[in-house]
C-alpha cells in the first residue's frame, strides 16, 4: 500500500532577526566602551621675544616666593584667599584674572590660587611673564 507523502516546504533560515541581534550586541558595545582620555597634554610651546603686552586687569593676584598672597593692596594667607577672591569674583569673571607668581613660588601655590578662582567661577585666568631678555631668547 502506498502512502501518499505531505509535500515539505523547503527550510528557510530567518536572517532578520540575526542582524537584529547583531545591531543591538555593537550599540551596547559602543555605548559601554569607556574611551581613553588624556590628562595632559604635550606641548613644546614656541619662544617669543616680541611678545604683545595684555590689556591690564582690574584683578591681579600675586604670589610670592614665601606663598603669601596678594590681592590689590591687601596682603593674604592662604586661608583667606577663598573669602578674598569672593569679594572680588564679580569682576574677575566680568574681565578676567591676572595670577603674576614669583618664579620661585612653589607650584602647589599657584594651583591653590588657580583653585580657588575656578570655585569662584573665574574662567578667564592668564598667568603674566615677563618678557626674555634678548641672551636668553638667542639661546636654543
Amino acid at each position: 500500500m502506498r502512502l501518499p507523502r505531505t509535500r515539505r516546504d523547503p527550510v528557510e533560515v530567518n536572517l532578520t532577526p540575526l542582524i537584529d541581534v547583531v545591531f543591538l550586541l555593537l550599540i551596547f558595545f559602543m555605548v559601554s566602551t569607556t574611551f581613553e582620555t588624556r590628562q595632559a597634554l604635550e606641548l613644546e610651546l614656541p619662544e617669543s621675544a616680541s611678545g604683545l603686552a595684555a590689556e591690564a586687569s582690574p584683578v591681579t593676584l600675586v604670589i610670592t616666593a614665601e606663598g603669601r598672597y596678594r590681592l590689590g593692596e591687601r596682603d593674604l594667607s592662604a586661608a583667606a584667599l577663598g573669602d578674598a577672591l569672593a569679594a572680588e569674583a564679580e569682576q574677575a569673571r566680568e574681565h578676567g584674572l591676572v595670577v603674576e607668581a614669583d618664579a620661585r613660588a612653589r607650584h602647589a601655590d599657584v594651583v591653590r590660587a588657580l583653585d580657588q578662582a575656578g570655585l569662584q567661577g573665574i574662567r578667564q585666568v592668564r598667568i603674566a611673564t615677563t618678557e626674555a631678555s634678548s641672551t636668553q631668547a638667542e639661546t636654543p
